[in-house]
């Protein structure tokens, strides 16, 4: 198997947990608020929907893409919101719902039969079709982290999480780049710890800088989905402390982040960032090129 038909198929299971989370709630809850500001539930899934047929659109008629980019240079801070809250005007949870299973399911059709070292334009540089897939999956796992959190339910990490891992730290440079700062020179080390004992490494094993903690902390803290302060990430030397502050693994501007869990405004049903309690929950089993949104 390849690895990007390895990545394809992670990201078909991706997709398939976080359909199982919202297949059977009622439409009410659809909107129902989620931890982005703003977005329900509907927003969520409008969101992947959309981004999942841009991405069938670059792969399969790049320039019509290259019109969609035009958009989004003329509206660089709305057009995110804008196609998701159109898509949550136009549809039913139930279409919705049904509209994102099809893009999804032609998109990775589309993503396994392109032809090897394909390359497909998006909003940043091209992307390999492995790129593209790893690219879909954070996505998929970070707004999936928001559903999951609005409705109060408890997410185990799978192994999936190493592409969240290697996105955020490809996507180093960006996160400081994006804000008018120089990126350092060496490479940092990077060391996360997966729940069954294996170590997931980025970097020379010898680097001054270095990052070590859990790997569901490490992806929900370069994905913004919980602050620095709930997680167990560790630094090691200066430079890698700042990252740890700035860290994004999506492209665009750098993103509002998550409030420390003492900040954050009561809500009975709210569990603890990445599901480390589940009151009144329920167990369930960019790099550079990524859009911005994420």
């Amino acid at each position: 198997m390849s690895d990007a038909a390895a990545v394809i198929d992670d990201l078909r299971e991706e997709s398939a947990e976080l359909e199982a989370m919202v297949r059977e709630l009622a439409p009410e809850r659809w909107n129902g608020p989620t931890p982005a500001a703003g977005w329900t539930l509907a927003h969520q899934i409008a969101h992947l929907t959309w981004t999942d047929e841009v991405a069938l659109l670059a792969a399969t008629e790049p320039d019509r893409f290259g019109e969609e980019v035009a958009k989004a240079l003329a509206a660089p801070d709305s057009f995110v919101d804008e196609a998701a809250g159109e898509l949550v005007a136009a549809l039913s949870p139930d279409a919705l719902l049904a509209r994102w299973r099809a893009g999804r399911g032609r998109l990775d059709a589309v993503l396994r039969e392109a032809p090897r070292g394909a390359r497909i334009p998006w909003y940043g540089p091209p992307m390999s079709v492995a790129s593209m897939a790893t690219a879909r999956l954070m996505e998929t796992w970070a707004h999936g982290q928001d559903v999951a959190d609005a409705l109060g339910v408890a997410r185990r990490p799978t192994a999936r999480l190493r592409h969240v891992a290697r996105i955020g730290v490809r996507a180093r440079d960006y996160a400081y780049a994006v804000r008018g700062i120089a990126a350092p020179e060496e490479e940092f080390r990077v060391e996360l710890h997966t729940p069954h004992g294996e170590t997931i490494a980025f970097g020379p094993t010898g680097a001054a800088q270095r990052v070590t903690g859990p790997l569901l902390d490490f992806c929900l803290l370069v994905t913004q989905r919980a602050h620095r302060l709930d997680l167990a990430v560790t630094a090691e030397g200066r430079e890698a402390d700042q990252w740890l502050g700035i860290a994004q693994a999506f492209a665009g501007p750098p993103g509002p982040g998550r409030l420390p869990r003492g900040e954050w405004p009561e809500r009975a049903d709210r569990p603890e960032p990445g599901g480390r309690s589940e009151p009144g929950g329920r167990s369930e089993h960019t790099e550079r090129g990524e859009r911005p949104g994420a």
